[in-house]
């Protein structure tokens, strides 16, 4: 069934209409599964590879969190991957599949199960699962939202979002309705509409972490309301997310690796990984890779030492290579400090920072961080928010989001003898649409 699924969604992206209307025409095969009941509906959204394994990655590989050298850019096979480290003024996701369709698959897949689900009889046997299968709809309809947002539309702004163009907001599974740009504050209404009425039907936790659940739904609210500058709010969902899950990982319990975190482990809430974005040929900013104190674990964990002075990220939660965008306890403790010292509740905000970092320094060598005042508290977030959720997928949104806040953050490269920037407000913070995306539905490109 979930293979019959993906055949007809793929022929629809990759082929013209008219092959695609003579495929969907042609006599079904008695032997085709049509999904008819809770189970075909979950089944669905537990395609693992297609919901949490493919998180578009073009913002983490547009950010300031890693380098390359002349000669791994060089030997980079696919122009867009050029394009993407370059902030390149072509259009950059034209070959299938690209981020833009890892955005918008599992959209047409939750379409697919919210529909069928509204011709499936809610019983008291079916219930629980027929509640849990809309639930984990929404949410991944409005994550899916959430991080297209962050690549394809300009950082919020409460002054402009009402006119600047957002992202399609994709309602239904008909391929024959055409595509047209909301606004970004209709984007971000439409995050949070999903996610408020994913929380009542979905479970306090997860039977797995690869499955949506109500702490998942909690953690991303808070990281949404966290983008529109709702600190109060970003404040609310975090603190209510880490009354139900707040382990946090000792550091001092694990050794330098060449994966030092299990895949799964205790702060994970929800696991995602990236499309196509290895961390193995990314060497980290120096700045920030000497940013960190040499009692800090992070230091040892994060970090792998390539023997040229150069310095790996080897501190994926999946794992392995393949980097971990997901749903975590760490980010949440954050998301509150942020919070706390956005709303001038400066002890609040330390507390919050000192309990996570008091995890990650070697036992008793880490000193309680102060501040003088709610702005160095501020800064203090920040930067270790920075230092702790790096190559995340988060970074990109971050820089964004605080240039709006009047941070004045400049992304530069130096690659093969030139000087390369990337300013405060540049029109290419908002990446180009797939020109083969604007040439079927007549959508306004981002301007470069």
């Amino acid at each position: 069934m979930k293979y019959t699924i993906s055949l007809i969604f793929i022929c629809c992206l990759t082929v013209p209409q008219i092959s695609c209307k003579k495929y969907l025409d042609a006599k079904p095969d008695k032997s085709l599964v049509i999904p008819s009941s809770v189970a075909d509906l979950q089944a669905l959204l537990d395609n693992n590879d297609r919901m949490n394994k493919n998180c578009p990655w073009a913002g983490e590989g547009s950010s300031d969190n890693y380098y390359l050298t002349d000669a791994d850019f060089n030997t980079l096979t696919q122009q867009r991957y050029k394009n993407i480290y370059t902030w390149g003024e072509e259009i950059i996701f034209d070959t299938y599949p690209n981020d833009w369709s890892y955005s918008y698959d599992p959209v047409y897949y939750a379409n697919i199960v919210l529909e069928s689900l509204s011709t499936v009889d809610r019983t008291n046997q079916n219930k629980t699962a027929w509640d849990n299968a809309k639930g984990s709809a929404l949410f991944f309809r409005g994550k899916c939202f959430l991080s297209t947002l962050s690549l394809w539309a300009k950082a919020y702004d409460s002054t402009t979002a009402g006119s600047e163009p957002g992202i399609p907001i994709r309602l239904s599974s008909d391929f024959n309705i055409a595509s047209t740009r909301a606004s970004i504050q209709a984007g971000y209404d439409q995050v949070i509409t999903d996610l408020k009425d994913a929380l009542p039907l979905l479970p306090a936790t997860p039977s797995h972490v690869m499955r949506p659940s109500k702490s998942a739904a909690f953690a991303l609210l808070a990281r949404t309301y966290l983008y529109v500058q709702d600190y109060s709010k970003a404040g609310k969902y975090a603190d209510s997310a880490l009354q139900l899950t707040s382990t946090l990982l000792d550091y001092n319990t694990l050794a330098p690796a060449t994966a030092p975190f299990p895949r799964f482990n205790a702060e994970v809430i929800m696991h995602f990984t990236a499309s196509a974005m290895s961390a193995i040929r990314n060497r980290i900013d120096s700045t920030l890779y000497n940013s960190y104190a040499s009692n800090d674990l992070r230091k040892s964990l994060f970090f792998r030492n390539n023997g040229d002075g150069s310095f790996s990220f080897i501190g994926s939660y999946d794992g392995s290579t393949t980097l971990f965008c997901g749903l975590s306890t760490d980010e949440l403790y954050l998301i509150r400090a942020e919070s706390y010292a956005r709303t001038g509740n400066t002890s609040a905000a330390l507390s919050d920072l000192n309990t996570l970092l008091k995890k990650r320094w070697k036992t008793g060598t880490f000193i309680p961080l102060t501040a003088a005042n709610a702005a160095d508290c501020l800064a203090l977030v920040l930067t270790e928010r920075r230092k702790e959720l790096l190559m995340r997928h988060l970074r990109w949104p971050d820089i964004k989001r605080q240039n709006v806040k009047g941070s004045a953050i400049t992304i530069t490269r130096k690659l093969n003898g030139q000087l390369l920037t990337l300013p405060p407000g540049d029109n290419r913070f908002a990446l180009p649409l797939p020109a083969t995306v604007i040439a079927k539905t007549g959508m306004l490109q981002n301007p470069r």
